[in-house]
């Protein structure tokens, strides 16, 4: 049974349905979710460039195979407007006919779920960790842009042509309005994005999309928007659910949509889990990462054989279903077959609904992607991270409609920023405060002992900082009088071949000079690998000290009142001598 149960999370939700109140709170959460996901669903379908009701497409099967096979009880799968876009951006690029591009756009849902549900099996969903968060914080608000100024065309009852740079499309959306727009859908539109704002303001808790949907849509059967107007609306819909089909795999394109999918595939999957451990934290539910990624491959692989465009987590859609009670996943089956009720019975309603409605969705849902503060706390928290944030930004915005560079340029500098701080660790000389402990001598302004060199070296020891160790301390054998450097090792946390190398040919050489290095609060995993090496020996193993008071009393048992400094040290030398009352003292 808890074999199935790890193949078949349901299982762990499904019997509690039979208390009433809970079936009763998922049923209502679900109706509620659906009312929200009909309106989105047909505005980030649009938003991918594809037909409005694709979006139903998308929001049946792939929400109730997540809600089956996730670990969340209330994360809410289907259309959204960052995988939309990223689906826009990279098919826009392909210049084919509509039929060809909405069989490219199921093929990449089909490959995006294949590369999720591999990622899964092979439990590394740990690959999202190396898009730091500045890079998702640049990237999400240049898409924020990107995806609001690309209804702009919509918004105005105009024509833009599709391809090159997202930026000059923009440029020849504005010079196509200058010539003339469409004032009624531009009317239509705004009253759109107004009420949306207004409701919001009044209570959050309004169903502000759906009720801005109603109502434009009912004023354009009332005004005849398309008939006497000449405004664009949804139009037909084709009743009932799509057939079970294989989607069309076209061998040729696979590798020109690969980049992108592994690009969806994880963009997709962080903003997933981002939401699922949210909605945990408030929970208090465990939340399985990979079984997510499985769930979320899953997802899209059944929804591509129904004519899915690759779908991710919704951050609105979870929250509405948290906030409406949902206890389990059934309140996302619910919504799901709600969309099948939709398209089986009333799809005639929606025929009014105008395009330009589905603009003011998208346009007023991606404002909330739009995040100017954690940039600059990213800046004053380290400057790189700023750097990065920014690049990310200002990459993507270039690169569009070409999304993955940017976020590939972003992680890449997002490294080799880590790398480069890496490479150059604090170091500090440390000297007895008055309060016993050992601390930055030039931070405390403390004096130095000009026989005993005490450091610290605030980084791990590997191929790319071990010059910087090397370096610090061979700078102290220019004094004369040096004769021992005890290495505060306490910040070390590993150690590569180079650093191991380094560190034998540094003792070694100050031996040499006459001067001997001890070791203090070394940790265990780097004593194992020296050990391993048989490296210890060649350093010596007496040498290793488990404090820094033990470190300096083997020293100065070692001078036997000898005092090598430029000055006579008295009997409590407060450089080096270990406090008297034996005390150890950690903080430095």
């Amino acid at each position: 049974m808890a074999l199935l149960r790890r193949y078949l999370p349901f299982l762990d939700w499904i019997g509690e349905l039979k208390d009433g109140r809970v079936l009763r709170a998922d049923m209502m959460a679900g109706i509620t979710v659906s009312l929200v996901l009909i309106p989105q669903a047909m505005a980030n379908a649009q938003l991918a460039e594809m037909p409005p009701y694709y979006g139903f497409y998308a929001s049946f099967v792939p929400i109730v195979v997540s809600a089956l096979f996730g670990s969340s009880r209330q994360l809410s799968t289907g259309p959204v407007a960052l995988v939309a876009l990223m689906v826009a951006s990279e098919l826009g690029q392909l210049s084919v006919g509509e039929e060809a591009y909405i069989a490219y756009a199921i093929l990449l849902a089909l490959m995006v779920g294949l590369l999720q549900f591999g990622l899964g099996v092979l439990r590394l969903g740990v690959l999202v960790n190396f898009l730091a968060h500045p890079v998702v914080l640049g990237f999400t608000n240049a898409a924020a842009l990107i995806i609001g100024t690309s209804q702009i065309d919509k918004l105005f009852g105009v024509t833009a042509e599709r391809g090159g740079a997202h930026y000059e499309r923009v440029i020849h959306m504005w010079d196509v309005i200058s010539a003339g727009f469409h004032m009624p859908t531009l009317v239509m539109g705004l009253s759109a994005i107004v009420l949306l704002f207004v409701l919001r303001r009044v209570n959050p808790q309004i169903p502000n999309v759906l009720i801005v949907a109603i109502l434009t849509t009912g004023v354009s059967w009332l005004i005849g928007f398309e008939r006497d107007y000449g405004g664009k609306v949804v139009g037909n819909i084709p009743q009932g659910i799509p057939t079970f089909a294989m989607p069309n795999i076209d061998w040729g394109v696979v590798p020109t949509l690969f980049g992108a999918a592994l690009t969806i595939a994880l963009i997709g999957y962080l903003e997933t889990i981002s939401i699922a451990k949210a909605i945990a934290a408030q929970t208090r539910q465990r939340i399985d990462a990979n079984r997510e990624l499985l769930a979320q491959g899953l997802s899209n692989i059944a929804g591509s054989f129904f004519q899915s465009f690759p779908v991710s987590g919704s951050f609105v859609r979870s929250t509405v279903t948290l906030r409406a009670g949902g206890q389990t996943g059934f309140a996302s089956v619910i919504a799901g077959l709600v969309v099948i009720l939709l398209l089986l019975f009333f799809t005639p309603l929606l025929y009014h609904m105008p395009l330009a409605t589905l603009a003011a969705i998208v346009m007023v849902s991606v404002a909330g992607l739009l995040h100017v503060k954690p940039i600059v706390r990213a800046w004053r928290i380290h400057k790189h991270d700023g750097i990065v944030a920014l690049s990310s930004f200002a990459l993507t915005l270039i690169f569009a409609p070409h999304l993955d560079k940017g976020i590939l340029i972003g992680a890449t500098l997002s490294l080799a920023l880590y790398l480069y701080r890496t490479m150059k660790p604090r170091v500090a000389f440390l000297a007895r405060h008055p309060d016993g402990a050992f601390r930055d001598a030039v931070e405390h302004d403390l004096e130095l002992c000009d026989a005993i060199a005490t450091m610290r070296f605030d980084g791990s020891l590997y191929f790319g900082s071990a010059g910087a160790f090397e370096d610090a301390i061979l700078e102290r054998i220019g004094d004369p009088v040096l004769r021992y450097v005890i290495v505060d090792a306490e910040g070390m946390n590993e150690i590569d071949a180079t650093g191991e190398d380094m560190l034998v040919r540094v003792v070694q050489r100050l031996h040499e000079a006459g001067v001997e290095v001890l070791f203090a609060r070394t940790k265990k995993q780097i004593v194992d690998a020296l050990d391993r090496a048989d490296r210890l020996e060649a350093i010596g193993r007496d040498r290793f000290h488990t404090t820094l008071d033990r470190a300096v009393a083997r020293v100065w048992t070692a001078l036997e009142g000898q005092y090598p400094c430029n000055r006579s040290c008295p009997v409590e030398c407060p450089l080096h001598r270990p406090k008297s009352n034996g005390a150890i003292v950690y903080r430095v």
